[in-house]
């Protein structure tokens, strides 16, 4: 190999680099040879999520694994070397594979970091999301053997529990009111022989179509079956195209789900739920819920659906036009005093389009005008008193229990005037308005956590791969912490892609405890998205070992 020492000047920093060519490569493990592909993004030789990660490590943001094909000529920010154990086959955590390859190569790119120390640091509870498809569509469970021993080696490295999605379109599948909770009652006794805490999720919506979905769990049945004649229970774009992932919130209080109303449908399931598995709850195993209020659990309005053609970073669309929330505008406008406005704008793009692009989230668009501000305030108005109501049932249902509703981040444009994403998604957030602080205080009211995602993701990556997006997450993280935390609310979080490198643990470590922060605030727990068999595999498992140590406070050498 031969290498030359140069350096790149960037503005605000000279850094230096190799020239390498003829990288050394890596025989790849059985275990991950049948592993998805991972091509590497744009970024990938230049991202700084490409650091400190040894062989057989997966990634977000950026791939520390890259095919036979891109081992010659790269430019890489760091030194070239390996670092932390080998992965072998005899592992008892990794996943053997019957079609191993030998020719299967690989760079591995590695750096040295500072480390936060976080010894004696508050201790965060660390729960790991269970696959989607832990239940089947029968209501069953599909591999108890192997799923208790993953959950045996979760518990050995001090994972305080697990998440798992409690889908209505399993449940309630049939016909109203007749629930089937056979498969979840197997799953809970096997989480609480482990003494693993269950945070549960109250999933009203569909799953499929989104990013990180592998399998498809629609409605009810029932429920597809009354949209079949009345489409309007869907939430609906500009073009007329039905969003089937969950019900409009403008059925919250129309009785048109076989005479009884979206959010009485709601609370009977929670209902349902709370006495069936009252065991777990009277024995602590049930440490929380979390309430799904609108598609992926989030509450938002599903702004920016990939079966109707949005790409990142795509401003999105409104999506208000079902009978329901129509009629509901224009009650508002009149209320208001001047019909006029009762009316979507017309100024907005489609999905793909940036801000610039339109006239009303152009910098000085209409956003800003009157009829800007009131449209927004209604859109954003409907959000919020959406949670408030389901919020309010599920606080009835569950009493005495802690309860979470989960936030979305909208990270792009952010950097933007009118935050156009966010505006589209339900959170009124421009430059010159706190979006979430009136959510804050809606979650102050029930005693709720407030669940955020995109935890690990850093700017200057966002920047690198899609400079055009003008994306913050960073920004986006520190201003809903501190609308939580100014509103006393509960703060927790969870990554919003998957995470396997010490890079993105050490980000999740940093909003998770902030250094910065006088008051010593820390989240209230954090889950882990998601269990999988690429997590199992041994490097990637004793990486994320080390991050749960360190979440609990615990100390660890900085060179493990």
């Amino acid at each position: 190999m031969q290498a030359k020492v140069c350096s790149i000047s960037m503005g605000f920093f000279t850094a230096p680099f190799l020239l390498v060519t003829r990288l050394p490569a890596v025989t790849l493990p059985a275990a991950l040879v049948n592993v998805p592909p991972l091509l590497p993004p744009r970024s990938s030789f230049s991202s700084t999520r490409s650091l400190d990660r040894p062989s057989g490590c997966l990634s977000s943001g950026s791939a520390p694994l890259f095919s036979a094909r891109w081992s010659r000529n790269a430019f890489v920010m760091a030194n070239v070397g390996q670092s932390g154990d080998t992965l072998t086959e005899d592992s008892a955590l990794v996943m053997n594979s019957p079609d191993d390859d030998d020719n299967k190569q690989a760079i591995v790119v590695s750096r040295k970091i500072e480390e936060r120390c976080f010894a004696s640091t508050p201790y965060i509870p660390v729960y790991v999301m269970l696959p989607l498809d832990v239940i089947n569509n029968q209501g069953k469970m599909g591999n108890p053997e192997i799923l208790a021993e993953q959950l045996r080696a979760l518990k050995s490295i001090d994972v305080d529990g697990v998440m798992v999605d409690i889908w209505w379109g399993i449940v309630e599948a049939s016909a109203p009111r007749v629930y089937n909770w056979n498969g979840y009652k197997h799953l809970f006794q096997i989480a609480g022989e482990l003494k693993l805490k269950l945070q549960v999720v109250m999933s009203f919506h569909e799953c499929g179509g989104n990013v990180g979905d592998d399998v498809w769990i629609p409605l009810p049945q029932w429920v597809t079956e009354i949209g079949n004649s009345n489409p309007d229970i869907y939430f609906t774009d500009r073009e007329g195209r039905r969003n089937r992932e969950c019900l409009s919130w403008g059925i919250d209080r129309k009785r048109v789900l076989v005479g009884r109303t979206a959010v009485e449908v709601y609370f009977d399931y929670m209902r349902s739920f709370r006495v069936e598995f009252d065991e777990f709850f009277e024995d602590g195993t049930i440490s929380e819920i979390q309430i799904g209020l609108g598609p992926c659990g989030e509450l938002r309005y599903p702004s920016y659906p990939a079966k109707h053609g949005w790409r990142y970073p795509g401003i999105g669309e409104f999506q208000c036009y079902d009978e329901y929330l129509q009629n509901g505008l224009k009650e508002a406008a009149k209320a208001r005093g001047h019909p006029l406005l009762g009316k979507v704008p017309q100024n907005v793009g489609s999905y793909n389009s940036q801000p610039h692009e339109t006239g009303f989230f152009r910098d000085g668009g209409d956003y800003n005008n009157s009829y800007g501000r009131f449209f927004l305030g209604w859109y954003s108005k409907v959000l919020i008193d959406h949670g408030d109501l389901v919020l309010s049932l599920a606080k009835l249902a569950f009493e005495g229990s802690h309860i979470a509703a989960k936030i979305s981040g909208v990270h792009w444009w952010y950097k933007t005037a009118s935050h156009a994403a966010e505006l589209t998604a339900g959170f009124y957030n421009p430059c010159n308005r706190d979006g979430y602080a009136p959510i804050a205080s809606m979650l102050k009211k029930h005693d709720a956590t407030l669940n955020f995602t995109c935890v690990e993701l850093r700017t200057l990556n966002q920047h690198a791969e899609f400079p055009e997006a003008m994306a913050d997450p960073e920004g986006l993280v520190w201003q809903v912490l501190n609308a939580a935390w100014d509103a006393c609310v509960p703060m927790a979080s969870e990554n919003a892609l998957p995470c396997y490198d010490r890079d993105g643990y050490n980000k999740i470590l940093d909003n998770a405890k902030p250094f910065s922060d006088p008051d010593g605030r820390h989240l209230s727990s954090f889950t882990y998205l998601r269990l999988s068999p690429v997590l199992m595999c041994a490097h990637n498992f004793k990486e994320f070992a080390r991050f749960v140590q360190r979440m609990h406070g615990q100390w660890v050498p900085i060179s493990s």
